[in-house]
């Protein structure tokens, strides 16, 4: 999922350079929400582990 969020990212910033800026401003808005949502389930999966009291893999 945080790869996708990379690929809207850089979508938007090369769209943003040649003046889209309906395809950067969306591309930037879907990059965010789908950072949000990587950032929630990495927590989730980070708690989900302590409880079951396995210690992080490195």
């Amino acid at each position: 999922m945080l790869y996708w969020a990379v690929v809207f990212l850089i979508v938007a910033l090369v769209a943003a350079v040649f003046g889209f800026g309906g395809i950067a401003s969306a591309s930037a808005g879907i990059a965010q929400i789908l950072f949000f949502v990587f950032l929630v389930l990495f927590v989730i999966a980070l708690i989900a582990r302590a409880v079951r009291g396995q210690p992080p893999r490195m």
